[in-house]
Parts: C-alpha cells; structure tokens; sequence
C-alpha cells in the first residue's frame, strides 16, 4: 500500500485539445503503475486496448493493473471509494490518482473536491494540475472561452498539442508568450516531450521523500522580489494586433516577505482573503517561515474558499527563507492583495491602512 497522502493529478484542456490521447501514453509508462484513473465521461474514453474487465459499476481493470473510474456521480464519491477500496484491501495497491476532466470544466471545484472533503485531506493530496493547449486553435479558444483561461492560470505544466499542424511559426511564439503571460510561473512542454517524468511530482511535498523543490513549486514568479500582476493592462499579449478580454481578468501575484511572521497574521490574512474575495481566488500556494518555530517552514494550498490544511515540512527545502506566496486571481480589485498582505505583514506600501483600522472595517480595503 502506498503511503498515504496519495498523489492526484488533474489532467484538464479544452475540448479537442488532446488529453485522452496524452493518457493513453502516460499509462504505458511503468511511473504509472497501480495508478487509479478517473474521466468523468465515459463516452469520451478512447482506452479500449487497454481494457481488461469490469470489476464493477463504473470501476474497469486496465490491462497494467491500473484502474479507470467513470464519474457517474459526484468525484468526491468516486474518491471516496478509491480510498476505501484500498483501506479494504480490495485494491491491492494504489499509488497515484489521475483525474481528466471534461474540456468545458472549470477546473476550480475540482480541485477544491481533492482538498475540502473533511475525509480525503488526510488520504490525498493535490499534486498537481497539468493543461493541454491546443497549438493550432489555442487562440481562439481563450479569445472565447473563460474556462480555457482558467485552465491555463491554474496549471503547473502547460503541454502544447498540435505544433506540427501550426504552419505559422509567428503563431506559435505569439500563443507561446500568452501562456507565459496568463501563467508565467508554469513549465511549457512540447507534446512530444511531455511524459511521466515532466508532468507528474509537481507539488510542494513528497511524503516518500520528505522534500520540497519551493522554487519550482512557487515558479518563477516567486523568485521576484515584488509582486507582479500579468495581463491586467488590456493590452495585446501575442503578435496578432487584438486584445485579449479574457486574459486582463486573470492576474498573477507574487508576495515576498523576509523574515518570520506570528501565526496569527498569516490566518488573518488568509481568512480576510477567503471570506472577501474568494470566489475570486482561483489558486493560492506558498511557503511561510513562522515566528514560533522559524526552523520549520508552512506550507499552504488553497482554492478559492477552500485551503487545504496545512502542512509543516521538518526542515527548509533551500537557504531562502520568509514568507513567499504565489495567488492566481480572476477579477479581483487590482491592489487589494498587496494592500491586504503588507497591511498584515506591516510593510510600507501605497495607500495601504494602518492594521488597526483594517481589523476594524476589513471590508473597507476590498472597496466594499
């Protein structure tokens, strides 16, 4: 049996974008092995060759041992019996979850079934979300649809599908730089690069090793030392000479904060930020250095209302140390996280209200 927490992998794109075929790949790779698949409509598989038998009402036994769940009801369900399955004895073994969502899904609820059930916190945990973008249709499909935007603001990995069919080469560095724009922080990988060692053990901690790759997890956008809202100005990211509505309502904020911070800031901060705006929020995570205990650092994960409990790692991953937060935010007041956060944190920043009149109105500095 796998130690738990259980990796879950969220395999997500638009419609046509090439997530079926990709998987068909990634399970031939033995890194997958006793994994548990989950597509939440059934009629889109196209894994016939793998089949071996129906072991149950929507449970099929893959050909490498593997399991594919159809979704006939809620995914939280169909986690839930996964999880029992394997506490039972009735899977021998399950070491990684891979859920492909529909292309129409916003991603957001989710994610927020891995990390708000009360009774899979403690069996599973997010490991991260990889979004196929189509090469050829890519800009037309976030042009239209808020949900591909979603998709690509809230991934760890970006695989780019189709390039070959793309004849423009201009085309291709113009969606290229959009990607990086809607999600900077995100590694972009060539379909025909993208495999098993490239996609997965995406997250903050590894319990297998008790590790964490902070840069990697936080991206680049981390490594900055202010925040830096992306594509909120209105303006054309590509080559192409249009905007992009979409993409100005997707910003991507990185707080850095050097030192340790009282416990009691950091929950205000982020129970402020939830109850406030976080319908707004489409994905938080982050390291923090404590004042109780500076030596072991915090980690968080949160989707929109949702934070998944956190997590005390037993050491620092690197020499870098502080508070450094990561937010993906869809139409949310332009300066209310910076002001949120230096507020609490009693940095200096614009316009910013002292901390005392802040927890006395905290709704004033949302603009409400």
């Amino acid at each position: 049996m796998a130690p738990f927490p259980i990796p879950v992998s969220v395999l997500t794109g638009f419609l046509g974008a090439g997530k079926t075929t990709l998987l068909n790949r990634l399970l031939k790779d033995p890194a997958l092995s006793d994994t548990a698949v989950i597509i939440n409509e059934y009629g889109d598989v196209a894994i016939d060759h793998l089949l071996v038998e129906q072991v149950s009402d929507g449970i099929i036994q893959l050909s490498d041992g593997c399991l594919c769940c159809t979704v006939r009801g809620e995914l939280v369900d169909t986690l839930a019996d996964l999880v029992d399955r394997l506490q039972t004895g009735r899977i021998a073994k399950l070491s990684r979850i891979v859920i492909e969502t529909t292309g129409l899904a916003d991603p957001a609820p989710v994610l927020q079934s891995i990390m708000a059930h009360p009774a899979l916190v403690q069996a599973l945990r997010l490991d991260g979300v990889i979004t196929l973008v189509d090469a050829v249709n890519g800009e037309a499909t976030l042009d239209s649809h808020i949900e591909a935007v979603k998709q690509v603001a809230v991934a760890d990995r970006l695989v780019l599908t189709k390039t070959d069919m793309e004849p423009d080469p201009n085309a291709l560095e113009a969606l290229k730089s959009r990607l990086s724009q809607l999600n900077p922080g995100a590694n972009v990988i060539g379909a025909d690069e993208a495999n098993a060692v490239s996609l997965l053990d995406c997250g903050l901690y590894n319990p297998a090793t008790k590790s964490a790759d902070v840069r990697r997890w936080l991206g680049e956008a981390a490594d900055h030392d202010h925040d830096h809202d992306h594509a909120h100005d209105g303006h054309d990211h590509g080559s192409h000479g249009h905007d992009h509505p979409h993409d100005s309502r997707i910003q991507t904020h990185s707080l850095v904060h050097d030192g340790p911070v009282p416990f009691s800031a950091i929950g205000m901060f982020l129970d402020l930020l939830r109850s406030t705006q976080g319908d707004r929020l489409l994905r938080m995570k982050g390291v923090i250095e404590l004042a109780d205990d500076p030596s072991r650092p915090l980690v968080i994960h949160g989707v929109q209302k949702t934070l998944h409990p956190p997590a005390r790692l037993p050491q620092w991953p690197d020499a870098q140390r502080g508070t450094r937060l990561v937010l993906i935010t869809l139409d949310m007041p332009p300066d209310y996280v910076q002001r949120l956060f230096a507020a609490l944190t009693n940095q200096p920043a614009v316009d910013t209200p002292d901390r005392a009149a802040l927890l006395d109105n905290p709704l004033a500095i949302a603009g409400r």
